[in-house]
Protein backbone atom coordinates (compact mmCIF):
# COMPACT_ATOMS: atom_id res chain seq x y z
CA UNK A 1 0.00 0.00 0.00
CA UNK A 2 1.52 3.51 -1.15
CA UNK A 3 1.91 6.01 1.45
CA UNK A 4 -0.77 8.86 0.60
CA UNK A 5 1.21 12.10 -0.88
CA UNK A 6 1.36 14.62 1.11
CA UNK A 7 -1.30 17.16 1.30
CA UNK A 8 -0.41 20.96 0.37
CA UNK A 9 -0.67 24.09 3.03
CA UNK A 10 -4.26 24.97 3.81
CA UNK A 11 -4.30 28.29 2.84
CA UNK A 12 -3.92 30.89 5.77
CA UNK A 13 -3.39 28.00 8.13
CA UNK A 14 -0.36 29.55 9.96
CA UNK A 15 -2.75 33.13 11.05
CA UNK A 16 -2.16 36.95 11.05
CA UNK A 17 -0.70 38.45 13.13
CA UNK A 18 2.40 38.12 15.74
CA UNK A 19 3.56 34.94 16.53
CA UNK A 20 5.17 32.93 19.67
CA UNK A 21 6.86 29.38 19.92
CA UNK A 22 6.31 28.60 23.62
CA UNK A 23 8.41 25.72 25.13
CA UNK A 24 7.66 24.71 28.59
CA UNK A 25 5.75 22.47 30.93
CA UNK A 26 1.85 22.22 30.65
CA UNK A 27 -0.70 21.10 33.32
CA UNK A 28 -4.28 19.58 33.17
CA UNK A 29 -5.49 22.01 36.47
CA UNK A 30 -4.12 24.99 37.50
CA UNK A 31 -1.89 27.84 36.01
CA UNK A 32 2.09 27.47 35.77
CA UNK A 33 3.76 27.03 32.62
CA UNK A 34 2.27 27.50 29.36
CA UNK A 35 -1.25 26.92 31.22
CA UNK A 36 -0.22 29.85 32.71
CA UNK A 37 1.13 31.76 29.84
CA UNK A 38 -0.70 30.90 26.62
CA UNK A 39 -4.09 32.50 27.40
CA UNK A 40 -3.20 35.61 27.88
CA UNK A 41 -0.57 36.15 25.41
CA UNK A 42 -3.43 34.70 23.09
CA UNK A 43 -5.84 37.21 24.97
CA UNK A 44 -3.58 40.27 23.73
CA UNK A 45 -4.05 39.37 20.24
CA UNK A 46 -0.63 37.02 19.60
CA UNK A 47 -0.54 33.23 18.22
CA UNK A 48 0.97 30.87 19.92
CA UNK A 49 2.53 27.32 19.16
CA UNK A 50 2.68 25.61 22.67
CA UNK A 51 5.44 23.09 22.63
CA UNK A 52 4.77 20.73 26.20
CA UNK A 53 8.11 19.33 27.54
CA UNK A 54 6.13 18.02 30.62
CA UNK A 55 2.47 17.04 30.95
CA UNK A 56 1.65 16.86 34.58
CA UNK A 57 -1.90 16.95 36.21
CA UNK A 58 -1.47 20.08 38.25
CA UNK A 59 1.23 21.68 40.28
CA UNK A 60 3.23 20.31 43.28
CA UNK A 61 1.12 22.53 45.77
CA UNK A 62 -1.61 19.81 45.96
CA UNK A 63 -1.39 16.20 47.92
CA UNK A 64 -0.67 14.05 44.83
CA UNK A 65 0.66 14.96 40.91
CA UNK A 66 0.22 12.45 38.36
CA UNK A 67 1.94 13.05 34.57
CA UNK A 68 5.77 12.82 33.70
CA UNK A 69 8.73 14.69 32.39
CA UNK A 70 7.77 14.15 28.19
CA UNK A 71 10.70 12.03 26.58
CA UNK A 72 13.26 14.17 24.74
CA UNK A 73 12.17 11.99 21.33
CA UNK A 74 8.65 13.29 21.70
CA UNK A 75 9.39 17.10 22.46
CA UNK A 76 12.09 16.92 19.35
CA UNK A 77 9.19 15.66 17.26
CA UNK A 78 6.50 17.92 18.38
CA UNK A 79 9.42 20.71 18.04
CA UNK A 80 9.98 19.74 14.14
CA UNK A 81 6.44 19.39 13.28
CA UNK A 82 6.69 23.03 14.51
CA UNK A 83 9.15 23.84 11.85
CA UNK A 84 7.28 21.81 9.03
CA UNK A 85 4.75 24.18 9.33
CA UNK A 86 6.48 27.30 8.76
CA UNK A 87 5.84 28.81 12.48
CA UNK A 88 9.60 29.61 13.38
CA UNK A 89 9.55 31.93 10.01
CA UNK A 90 6.23 33.10 10.86
CA UNK A 91 7.29 33.72 14.86
CA UNK A 92 8.52 36.96 16.37
CA UNK A 93 9.64 34.96 19.31
CA UNK A 94 10.48 31.76 21.35
CA UNK A 95 9.88 30.97 24.91
CA UNK A 96 11.54 28.80 26.88
CA UNK A 97 11.19 28.09 30.12
CA UNK A 98 10.78 24.72 32.14
CA UNK A 99 13.02 21.98 30.88
CA UNK A 100 11.91 19.06 32.75
CA UNK A 101 15.45 17.00 31.92
CA UNK A 102 18.76 17.63 30.71
CA UNK A 103 17.82 15.84 27.61
CA UNK A 104 15.00 18.01 26.90
CA UNK A 105 17.34 21.17 27.35
CA UNK A 106 20.00 19.67 24.47
CA UNK A 107 16.77 19.08 22.47
CA UNK A 108 15.39 22.66 23.12
CA UNK A 109 19.00 23.95 22.27
CA UNK A 110 19.15 22.32 19.28
CA UNK A 111 16.04 23.39 17.82
CA UNK A 112 17.19 27.36 18.52
CA UNK A 113 19.99 26.97 17.00
CA UNK A 114 18.13 25.83 14.00
CA UNK A 115 15.24 28.50 14.53
CA UNK A 116 17.76 30.89 14.83
CA UNK A 117 19.80 29.82 11.24
CA UNK A 118 16.13 29.81 9.45
CA UNK A 119 15.02 33.02 10.99
CA UNK A 120 17.94 35.78 12.07
CA UNK A 121 15.63 38.14 13.67
CA UNK A 122 13.92 35.36 16.09
CA UNK A 123 13.57 36.73 19.03
CA UNK A 124 14.48 34.26 21.34
CA UNK A 125 13.49 34.87 26.06
CA UNK A 126 14.61 32.52 27.99
CA UNK A 127 13.51 32.03 31.35
CA UNK A 128 15.78 30.06 33.21
CA UNK A 129 13.63 28.00 35.19
CA UNK A 130 15.74 26.82 38.13
CA UNK A 131 14.89 27.27 41.50
CA UNK A 132 13.67 30.77 43.79
CA UNK A 133 14.37 31.81 47.35
CA UNK A 134 11.71 29.99 48.94
CA UNK A 135 12.51 26.49 47.66
CA UNK A 136 16.14 26.20 46.24
CA UNK A 137 16.76 24.69 43.18
CA UNK A 138 14.47 22.52 42.21
CA UNK A 139 15.50 21.07 39.15
CA UNK A 140 18.62 18.40 38.12
CA UNK A 141 21.98 19.60 37.92
CA UNK A 142 21.97 18.45 34.33
CA UNK A 143 18.98 21.37 33.56
CA UNK A 144 21.09 24.04 35.22
CA UNK A 145 24.27 23.25 33.08
CA UNK A 146 21.69 22.76 29.93
CA UNK A 147 20.88 26.58 31.05
CA UNK A 148 24.05 27.57 31.55
CA UNK A 149 25.97 26.15 28.69
CA UNK A 150 22.96 25.67 25.77
CA UNK A 151 20.38 28.38 26.15
CA UNK A 152 21.29 31.38 27.82
CA UNK A 153 24.21 32.25 25.49
CA UNK A 154 21.57 31.64 22.85
CA UNK A 155 19.24 33.65 24.14
CA UNK A 156 18.53 37.50 22.92
CA UNK A 157 16.50 38.36 26.38
CA UNK A 158 16.92 36.89 29.87
CA UNK A 159 14.21 36.79 32.71
CA UNK A 160 15.37 35.19 35.53
CA UNK A 161 14.41 35.96 39.27
CA UNK A 162 16.80 37.04 41.57
CA UNK A 163 17.94 33.64 42.81
CA UNK A 164 18.42 32.21 39.19
CA UNK A 165 20.66 35.08 38.35
CA UNK A 166 22.85 34.84 41.24
CA UNK A 167 23.18 30.96 40.31
CA UNK A 168 23.84 31.35 37.12
CA UNK A 169 26.30 33.95 37.27
CA UNK A 170 27.84 32.72 40.77
CA UNK A 171 27.75 35.88 42.25
CA UNK A 172 25.71 37.77 44.40
CA UNK A 173 22.81 40.10 43.02
CA UNK A 174 21.64 42.30 46.30
CA UNK A 175 22.52 45.75 45.60
CA UNK A 176 21.81 47.62 42.42
CA UNK A 177 26.14 47.40 41.68
CA UNK A 178 25.75 43.88 42.30
CA UNK A 179 23.22 42.89 40.28
CA UNK A 180 24.73 44.54 36.94
CA UNK A 181 28.20 42.52 37.76
CA UNK A 182 26.27 38.95 37.79
CA UNK A 183 24.54 40.47 34.87
CA UNK A 184 27.87 41.34 33.09
CA UNK A 185 28.73 37.94 33.51
CA UNK A 186 26.24 36.63 31.59
CA UNK A 187 26.20 36.48 28.07
CA UNK A 188 23.11 38.09 26.97
CA UNK A 189 23.53 41.54 28.06
CA UNK A 190 19.18 42.44 28.18
CA UNK A 191 17.94 41.02 31.47
CA UNK A 192 14.64 41.08 33.23
CA UNK A 193 15.26 40.23 36.51
CA UNK A 194 11.99 39.45 38.56
CA UNK A 195 11.36 38.96 42.54
CA UNK A 196 14.65 41.62 43.42
CA UNK A 197 14.57 42.59 46.80
CA UNK A 198 17.97 44.38 46.82
CA UNK A 199 19.10 46.47 49.69
CA UNK A 200 17.85 49.90 49.29
CA UNK A 201 14.34 48.39 47.99
CA UNK A 202 11.36 50.12 49.64
CA UNK A 203 9.97 48.42 52.39
CA UNK A 204 6.95 46.51 51.49
CA UNK A 205 8.16 46.96 47.57
CA UNK A 206 9.40 44.09 45.62
CA UNK A 207 11.14 45.26 42.07
CA UNK A 208 11.51 43.84 38.39
CA UNK A 209 14.75 45.49 37.12
CA UNK A 210 15.58 45.39 33.58
CA UNK A 211 19.02 45.61 32.92
CA UNK A 212 19.96 46.62 29.55
CA UNK A 213 23.74 46.82 28.15
CA UNK A 214 24.70 47.52 31.75
CA UNK A 215 22.16 50.34 32.28
CA UNK A 216 19.39 50.02 35.44
CA UNK A 217 15.57 50.51 35.25
CA UNK A 218 13.54 49.52 38.21
CA UNK A 219 9.69 48.76 38.59
CA UNK A 220 9.20 48.55 42.02
CA UNK A 221 5.03 47.21 42.75
CA UNK A 222 3.59 46.40 46.73
CA UNK A 223 4.77 43.33 47.88
CA UNK A 224 1.76 40.94 48.02
CA UNK A 225 1.28 37.90 50.21
CA UNK A 226 1.35 35.23 48.68
CA UNK A 227 3.78 33.81 46.16
CA UNK A 228 1.81 31.10 43.76
CA UNK A 229 3.06 28.92 41.33
CA UNK A 230 3.35 30.58 37.61
CA UNK A 231 3.60 33.95 38.74
CA UNK A 232 6.90 34.02 36.86
CA UNK A 233 5.55 31.89 33.83
CA UNK A 234 2.90 34.85 33.68
CA UNK A 235 5.41 37.27 33.86
CA UNK A 236 7.46 36.13 30.92
CA UNK A 237 4.38 35.32 28.56
CA UNK A 238 3.08 38.48 29.11
CA UNK A 239 6.61 40.13 28.79
CA UNK A 240 7.31 38.27 25.30
CA UNK A 241 3.61 39.13 24.34
CA UNK A 242 4.23 42.91 24.55
CA UNK A 243 7.79 42.77 22.77
CA UNK A 244 6.19 40.74 19.59
CA UNK A 245 3.17 43.65 19.87
CA UNK A 246 6.02 46.12 19.38
CA UNK A 247 6.70 47.59 22.86
CA UNK A 248 10.57 47.85 24.00
CA UNK A 249 11.86 46.34 26.79
CA UNK A 250 11.37 48.74 29.25
CA UNK A 251 7.58 49.43 28.47
CA UNK A 252 6.83 45.37 27.74
CA UNK A 253 8.03 44.71 31.51
CA UNK A 254 6.07 47.53 33.30
CA UNK A 255 2.98 46.18 31.22
CA UNK A 256 3.87 42.87 32.02
CA UNK A 257 4.59 43.79 35.61
CA UNK A 258 0.93 45.65 35.80
CA UNK A 259 -0.84 42.36 34.60
CA UNK A 260 0.72 40.22 36.80
CA UNK A 261 -0.14 42.30 40.31
CA UNK A 262 -3.77 42.17 38.98
CA UNK A 263 -3.93 38.79 38.79
CA UNK A 264 -2.17 38.14 42.13
CA UNK A 265 -4.57 41.06 43.59
CA UNK A 266 -7.29 38.61 42.56
CA UNK A 267 -5.74 35.52 43.42
CA UNK A 268 -5.70 36.80 47.15
CA UNK A 269 -8.77 38.34 46.92
CA UNK A 270 -10.49 34.68 46.17
CA UNK A 271 -8.55 32.53 48.22
CA UNK A 272 -7.01 30.43 45.89
CA UNK A 273 -4.13 28.14 45.18
CA UNK A 274 -4.39 28.98 41.52
CA UNK A 275 -3.48 32.44 39.57
CA UNK A 276 -7.07 33.88 39.00
CA UNK A 277 -6.33 34.88 35.15
CA UNK A 278 -8.82 36.90 33.62
CA UNK A 279 -9.01 38.41 29.66
CA UNK A 280 -9.51 41.75 31.10
CA UNK A 281 -6.66 42.03 32.72
CA UNK A 282 -4.76 42.60 29.71
CA UNK A 283 -6.65 44.05 27.58
CA UNK A 284 -5.13 47.78 28.70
Amino acid sequence: MQSPEPRPEPPGSIGRGPHVIAIQSQVVHGHVGNSAAVFPMKALGVEVAAVPTTLLSNHPIYPTMRGRVLDAALVADLLKGVEERGLVEAAGAVLTGYLGSSENGAVVGDFIARAKARNPALLYVCDPVIGDEGSGVFVAEGVIAAFRDRLVPAASILTPNQFELELLAGASARSAEGLCAAAARLAPRRLVVTGCALDDTPEGKIETIVCDAGALRRIATPRLPIKPYGAGDLFSGLLVAHLVMGCDLISGTEKASAGVFVVLQRTIAEKSYELRIAPADFLR
